[in-house]
């Protein structure tokens, strides 16, 4: 593989969401919707204050490049940062719960079966082309689907829930791939708290917890080491790399996930998931396999 700033970036990424779980675990007590509802406040103040520092010339050029765009490059401008918004908000409610209310293990199952999920979308959508072998790792990883579905369904839809939301966010974004990544997510967060932020009470409901310095400080810990840096390597990443490439690179979080769940956070599994998480772990070992792979269409 010839590695480059682009997949240092996504490794950097991944390898820094596979310690997420601490955060999250210190704020077991808060409804998920709070902890959401702070992440993407403090998230979007921050990325206004880097945007107002830093950024001035890339939004420039983001309006500009909007400007000279024709009606239909707009309106899918448009949608897709509307539709990121949306995506991410998704996947971290979801996330957030099942990391607190179900188990590790149900979060990491779905970062392995988010890369071969982004395969086939980038597939089926961006026209990205899958070799023999990723094929089968497409087949082997609905396999460890039935699995862990007949062993615990309410996990595999949370699941589900959680690799689709960010596999769709991730091919969304390699569609606005001309546009300045920070600029993107600023946006995409803004409308995602234009939507959750005049709702507070019915959002977060009665479960909403006081705010303490602890809740505070890991807020602030949640959302800058753990959302505003690595999403900012992951969407730099998707400016070069295909998005299969994105994907593949992706089983370090739920690899990291998992070494925790077992070893720090002593969760236990049952033989048909353990089954389960090998067959996932197995496609996304062949889908990387040079097999047939011509070296000079790398990404």
């Amino acid at each position: 593989m010839r590695f480059d700033r682009f997949h240092g970036a996504a490794i950097s990424a991944f390898v820094i969401w596979g310690f997420i779980p601490f955060p999250l675990k210190a704020l077991t007590a808060y409804p998920s919707s709070q902890i959401l509802y702070f992440r993407v406040l403090v998230a979007v103040l921050t990325l206004l204050v880097i945007s107002g520092t830093t950024r001035r010339e890339q939004w420039r050029q983001t309006i500009n490049i909007f400007r000279g765009s024709n009606s239909f490059e707009r309106r899918r401008f448009l949608l897709f940062t509307l539709l990121g918004g949306f995506l991410l908000t998704i996947n971290w409610l979801a996330f957030i719960y099942v990391v607190n209310h179900v188990d590790i293990q149900t979060g990491s199952f779905s970062y392995l079966l988010c890369p071969i999920l982004t395969a086939t979308l980038g597939y089926l959508i961006l026209k990205e082309h899958l070799r023999v072998n990723q094929w089968i790792s497409v087949a082997l990883s609905l396999m460890s689907c039935l699995l862990v579905g007949t062993d615990s369904v309410y996990n595999l839809l949370f699941s589900l829930v959680i690799a689709a939301s960010y596999a769709f966010y991730l091919i969304t974004q390699r569609l606005l791939k001309d546009y300045d990544k920070i600029v993107l997510l600023t946006l995409q967060l803004l409308l995602a708290f234009a939507f959750i932020g005049p709702s507070y009470p019915w959002f977060v409901g009665a479960a909403a917890q006081p705010i303490t310095a602890h809740f505070a400080g890991q807020i602030v810990l949640l959302s800058w080491l753990f959302t505003v840096f690595p999403l900012f390597l992951n969407l730099y990443a998707l400016k070069e790399l295909k998005s299969a490439t994105v994907g593949v690179l992706m089983y370090l979080n739920p690899i990291i996930n998992f070494t925790m769940a077992f070893l720090y956070f002593g969760e236990v599994a049952s033989q048909q998931k353990i089954v389960a998480y090998g067959i996932i772990f197995l496609s996304v070992v062949l889908y990387n396999l040079p097999i047939g792979r011509k070296p000079e269409k790398l990404s």
